[in-house]
C-alpha cells in the first residue's frame, strides 16, 4: 500500500467552499487538490493500491481528515474544479469525532484529528516524512531497473482487491513548515535539495516505487 499524508495548515475544514476561490479564500485548497490528483490519478484510471489523507487545520471548527482510497473509490476524474466538488460535499457535513471514519461516498472517508492521528493509524508501516534538508530518500548504491519493478501490486481475489508489496507512508506539508513529534517510528527523507511543489514530489515517490528503486528507509 502506497499511502500520502498531506497537511493544509489553512485549508478550511467545514463550511461551503468557494470553488471560484480555492487558493486564497479556501485557504490553499488548490494545494491540496493538486495532491490528490498526483497521488490518485495516472493518465488513464486510478492507482487502486493508493490513498491520501487530506489534513484541513484552518477551520472553522476543529481540525479534519479526509481519506480517500484508491480500491475503493468511484466519481473522482482529472479536473480540478469536479475534484473540488467531491472536497465541497465533505465540508458540508458535521465533522466526525477523532478516530472515527464515516463513509461519505465509495472510497471517501472523513474524520476529525491531525497528523498526530493519522501517524498512529500508519503504525506498522514505514513513515517517511519529505524533508530537503535530510538524507536522501534512495539508498546509496540505487540505479535505475531497465525494467520497471514494481514495490506494490494489485490482483482480485473474487469481487475483493488485494494489495501485495510494500507499505509505506509519506507526510508533506504546504507552504508551511511541519512539525512532527510521535512515538511511532518514522525517518526523514528528501528528493533533493529543492524544496519540490507537494503534488511533484508526489510524482517522483511514486515514480521510484513504480520503477522499484531501492529505499534508503
Amino acid at each position: 500500500m502506497r499511502r500520502f499524508a498531506i497537511v493544509g495548515h489553512r485549508a478550511m475544514s467545514s463550511g461551503k467552499l468557494p470553488l471560484n476561490d480555492l487558493a486564497s479564500g479556501a485557504g490553499r485548497m488548490d494545494v491540496m487538490i493538486r495532491a490528490l490528483m498526483a497521488a490518485m490519478m495516472t493518465s488513464h484510471g486510478l492507482r487502486r493500491d493508493t490513498e491520501i489523507i487530506l489534513h484541513f487545520l484552518g477551520g472553522p471548527g476543529p481540525s479534519r481528515r479526509m481519506k480517500i482510497v484508491g480500491s475503493e473509490v468511484r466519481g473522482i476524474h482529472a479536473e480540478e474544479r469536479s475534484v473540488a466538488g467531491q472536497i465541497a460535499k465533505v465540508l458540508r457535513e458535521p465533522t466526525p469525532p477523532i478516530g472515527v471514519w464515516t463513509k461519505r461516498a465509495d472510497g471517501i472517508y472523513d474524520s476529525g484529528g491531525d497528523i498526530g492521528e493519522t501517524i498512529l493509524e500508519w503504525n506498522g508501516s514505514h513513515i517517511v516524512a519529505l524533508d530537503a534538508n535530510a538524507p536522501r530518500l534512495w539508498a546509496e548504491n540505487a540505479a535505475l531497473p531497465s525494467n520497471s519493478k514494481p514495490t506494490s501490486s494489485v490482483s482480485m481475489e473474487g469481487q475483493k482487491v488485494v494489495i501485495s508489496g510494500i507499505d509505506i507512508g509519506f507526510i508533506l506539508s504546504d507552504d508551511q513548515e511541519l512539525n512532527l513529534t510521535s512515538s511511532v517510528k518514522m525517518v526523514r527523507r528528501s528528493l533533493g535539495q529543492q524544496w519540490l511543489q507537494g503534488h511533484m514530489a508526489i510524482a517522483v515517490c511514486h515514480f521510484l516505487l513504480d520503477e522499484g528503486v531501492n529505499l534508503h528507509l
